[in-house]
């Protein structure tokens, strides 16, 4: 098991929350794999920065999910049949050396008529633009723009640094069930703040995603600018 980071207090999600969703990305990564003994509590909590009591909702939390299971008497153990149905399983940017707890920062939100330039996406002639700067453990990595369409509700403010995913299943009572990734490099756009390390109209990494839920269009276009000095894009097959 690699150690985690200590979660940062940016985050809106409680500190046990923070560690569950670490675990999930190394789960999701593959760096837990399948029926891996995780270290005694005590000694995972040290090696953390957390109190034992932290640790042990984390590990409900995650038991909750389906990814752990917790044998009397023997330890606790990864169990990966459930991870397709996390939102992990579909973030794919990750820090050189690894990993990386992901959170963003929102930098505007707005309803706008669908541009020409965007491909095909829901039923609606408008959309929801959110844009964000992406964080992995506090680094600014990437530039992302959003696009979810008008048909399937009103973004807020509240509660986009954290996952945009848990968000739509919390706010909009919708789960995103799968999406298809188109990469390549493009020129970061102007609208970045000077936090992110590379400049407008250097060569970053590019990303087009399209996104389904529970219907027969997609429903969401995003576009993300990733830092290749800082991070890069993993796929990993079971």
């Amino acid at each position: 098991m690699t150690q985690a980071n200590q979660p940062q207090a940016r985050t809106g999600l409680p500190i046990y929350q923070q560690i569950s969703e670490m675990l999930i990305r190394d789960i999701a990564a593959g760096r837990l794999p399948d029926g891996e003994r995780l270290p005694p509590e005590r000694v995972m909590a040290a090696d953390i920065g957390i109190a034992v009591g932290t640790l042990r909702r984390a590990l409900e939390d995650l038991e909750e999910k389906g990814l752990l299971e917790r044998v009397q008497g023997s330890g606790n153990y990864i169990r990966t049949q459930n991870l397709r149905s996390h939102f992990y399983s579909m973030f794919r940017i990750e820090l050189l050396e690894g990993g990386g707890f992901p959170n963003a920062r929102v930098l505007s939100i707005d309803v706008l008529d669908k541009p020409d330039d965007l491909p095909a996406f829901g039923t609606a002639p408008r959309a929801s633009r959110i844009r964000r700067l992406r964080l992995l453990d506090e680094t600014p990595i990437a530039l992302e723009e959003i696009w979810l369409d008008g048909s399937m509700g009103e973004v807020a403010a509240d509660g986009l640094e954290d996952s945009l995913y848990e968000y739509y299943k919390r706010a909009l009572n919708f789960w995103i069930t799968r999406a298809e990734d188109r990469v390549s490099f493009a020129p970061l756009p102007d609208w970045g703040p000077p936090a992110l390390a590379c400049k407008p109209g250097d060569t970053a990494g590019y990303i087009e995603r399209l996104s389904w839920a529970d219907t027969a269009d997609s429903i969401e276009f995003s576009r993300t600018w990733f830092d290749t000095s800082r991070a890069h894009y993993v796929q990993r097959m079971r």
